[in-house]
């Protein structure tokens, strides 16, 4: 496989642990699921609530 399929992918893991460190989630945890899900991590927590 290409390797810009991996550096996107590891990109878009990062940014999902970015957006979940700002609704209150854990970002470590998120970045692992993302490498698992990919976009549908992102879809995930583009649905899931800030936490308080």
């Amino acid at each position: 496989m290409d390797n810009q399929y991996f550096v996107g992918w590891g990109t878009l893991a990062l940014i999902n642990a970015a957006l979940a460190q700002g609704k209150n989630r854990t970002g470590f945890n998120w970045f692992f699921l993302s490498l698992l899900l990919g976009p549908f991590a992102t879809l995930i927590l583009l649905f899931v609530e800030k936490r308080q």
